[in-house]
């Protein structure tokens, strides 16, 4: 059996808990099975590396950042293969550029686009534990490159397929997924299991237990994954195709605060103008997000659209200098939003929802900016302040399908 074990930073904080994690790996190892660990940095190290990156220089190049990040999966493998060692298992860490892990050119938020495997594979048959660097991989030029916050989840699914792995756990601090962040919403409860298109929605609007990318991964190549914590020995949440029929359709709550909002204002009302407008932000890898067309006055229109805050000024930067001035009236932009979701199999196809959902947030005295949905969620931008209090007053309103939900579900 081969297992693919991935786990984040905190789980690899210390030497205790580095300890802990090579002993929890070589109980699979002993068992007979296969086995390759994926890490991501220590603890705080990627934020610190951050910080002294803007130290030396405010506005650093992403290929530069991505050379410095790198180093903080390397440090978590190697100590690894340390531990390991110490505790007289064989075991051999791996950098992006040693596996041979392709990506996409673009720094800071690149796509794995494949996995040599031979070298992986010839270390397993030595019997030893790999241990291979999250995060991170290399272009066609020979650079590292970074695969977004919570990349190392991507590694290990991008692993656990290229392998054909028998198993993927993904590892954190929490012992699973939950209906909202414990953190934000103390009735918080935790699931048993998940399907991949609520699992990824949730992870697209602010969950943080799982890397988006990873989940499309997951859901494309068929890898059930299992999320339970590092720290403890329960069971967790198992994210698959389907999961056990139920009544209710929603399944959590999730915030997110990393968002800003841009507001193009006094657009010429004339085809091709949105076109324009986010052709100029494709152009520089800006990904947006929630998009709204309202009527302005004398025959104009505004287009407002959240995208991430760190890419707020590069987006800004971009409309001024590629857009002609005759094009619009006026640039807003916000970072003093956030996004609040519910999320749901097949939430849309039962009437009322987002009516209690809206009725939720106006009896807190929450004030909605912009909306948006899909089959499966419903979205709305709140002020960055209130985004704790709508999560609480969306989980409360339909705590009852989410408790009906957890008493439903089931270990696979």
């Amino acid at each position: 059996m081969l297992v693919v074990k991935k786990f984040g930073g905190t789980s690899v904080g210390n030497k205790d808990r580095i300890m802990n994690v090579a002993k929890r790996c070589i109980e699979d190892y002993k068992k007979g099975n296969d086995v390759v660990v994926v890490l991501s940095a220590m603890g705080k190290m990627t934020d610190e590396l951050i910080a002294k990156a803007k130290e030396i220089n405010p506005n650093p190049s992403r290929r530069e950042m991505d050379m410095l990040l790198t180093t903080g999966e390397q440090t978590s493998v190697s100590l690894m293969a340390m531990a390991m060692d110490s505790l007289g298992v064989p075991a051999v860490s791996l950098n992006a550029f040693q596996v041979a892990m392709h990506t996409t050119s673009v720094y800071s938020n690149a796509r794995i686009k494949r996995i040599d495997t031979d070298r992986i594979m010839n270390e397993l048959e030595q019997r030893k534990i790999v241990i291979v660097t999250g995060f991170q991989g290399v272009d066609q030029f020979d650079n590292y490159t970074t695969l977004g916050r919570g990349g190392s989840d991507t590694t290990a699914v991008a692993l656990a397929a290229a392998l054909h792995a028998d198993a993927c756990e993904i590892y954190t601090d929490v012992d699973g997924v939950y209906t909202a962040d414990p953190r934000k919403v103390s009735e918080a409860k935790k699931l048993n299991e998940i399907t991949y298109d609520e699992m990824l929605e949730m992870a697209t609007l602010g969950a943080g237990v799982l890397h988006n990318r990873s989940v499309e991964l997951a859901k494309k190549h068929g890898v059930a994954l299992v999320v339970r914590s590092s720290l403890t020995t329960e069971e967790g949440t198992v994210v698959k195709e389907s999961v056990k029929s139920r009544d209710n359709e929603i399944s959590g709550v999730a915030g997110d605060d990393d968002a800003a909002r841009i507001a193009v204002m006094g657009i010429e009302d004339t085809p091709g103008m949105a076109f324009k407008i986010f052709n100029v932000l494709a152009k520089k890898n800006v990904n947006v997000d929630m998009i709204l067309q309202s009527v302005g006055h004398n025959d104009k229109k505004d287009i407002s659209f959240t995208v991430k805050e760190e890419e707020l000024d590069i987006a800004v930067k971009a409309l001024e200098d590629y857009l002609p001035d005759s094009y619009y009236e006026e640039i807003k932009a916000s970072k003093e939003v956030a996004k609040v979701s519910i999320i749901g199999k097949g939430l849309l196809n039962h009437y009322g929802m987002a009516a209690r959902m809206f009725n939720a947030l106006y009896k807190a005295d929450v004030n909605i900016r912009m909306i948006s949905t899909s089959e499966i969620r419903v979205t709305v931008l709140v002020n960055q302040e209130d985004m704790v209090k709508a999560m609480n007053a969306a989980h409360e309103e339909f705590e009852m399908q989410i408790k009906n939900f957890q008493m439903e579900g089931c270990v696979c």
